[in-house]
């Protein structure tokens, strides 16, 4: 007796859904739209549903990637540590201190970046992972430059090897953020940026 029963047939493998496809395009969307609503509302605020509707995307988009407003804020700013700033390399220390200077000058006086930075230095002091990450997001990508800076004019023979490192640091980055963070300084003096690198270039080599 004949059967004619057919061959097991494959079954199409089904692209992977629910939480394991996470697209790029929406975590980058929410991402830009935490900035804006942080800029906007402030983080006390801020919630999931305004972010969700700045950035178009449901609810439940957010949530799957961050479980909380905190850790989407925590993310975020965390990933200002990594993108870093252009390293100067003009061939002279005082140039590069000002080509720094002026990245960094706009960038902090960037509208959003003006908004948002105060808010947080608030929230950081009643919230220590916020605290945390807001040291990193300042601290490490400008002290990456900076390093580089630094080494940069040491092999020059500009500045001695055995300078104070973490006073030279401090002389690089504290008057910036000290006029457009701190006292959030709505203008630069005419000419500032140029003083500037002047003096702290003359600073380090006299470490």
């Amino acid at each position: 007796m004949t059967t004619n029963a057919e061959e097991p047939r494959t079954r199409p493998r089904r692209a992977p859904a629910g939480a394991a496809v996470l697209r790029e395009d929406v975590t980058e969307a929410i991402r830009a739209a935490v900035f804006e609503e942080l800029a906007a509302v402030g983080y006390a605020r801020m919630s999931i549903e305004g972010i969700a509707r700045r950035a178009g995307v449901g609810k439940t988009a957010v949530y799957r990637r961050w479980r909380s407003k905190l850790h989407l804020v925590l993310d975020v700013v965390s990933a200002l540590a990594v993108q870093g700033l252009p390293a100067p390399d003009t061939g002279l220390l005082e140039t590069d201190l000002r080509l720094l200077y002026e990245v960094t000058s706009r960038a902090l006086r960037h509208p959003v970046a003006s908004q948002i930075i105060p808010d947080l230095q608030a929230e950081a002091a009643r919230n220590p992972e916020i605290a945390e990450a807001m040291q990193k997001a300042l601290r490490d990508g400008q002290e990456s430059v900076a390093s580089s800076i630094l080494a940069a004019a040491v092999g020059r023979g500009e500045i001695r090897a055995e300078l104070d490192r973490d006073l030279a640091l401090d002389l690089i980055s504290g008057p910036l953020y000290w006029r457009a963070v701190v006292i959030r300084s709505p203008k630069l003096p005419k000419g500032y940026l140029g003083a500037l690198a002047r003096a702290t270039a003359e600073a380090i080599k006299a470490l």
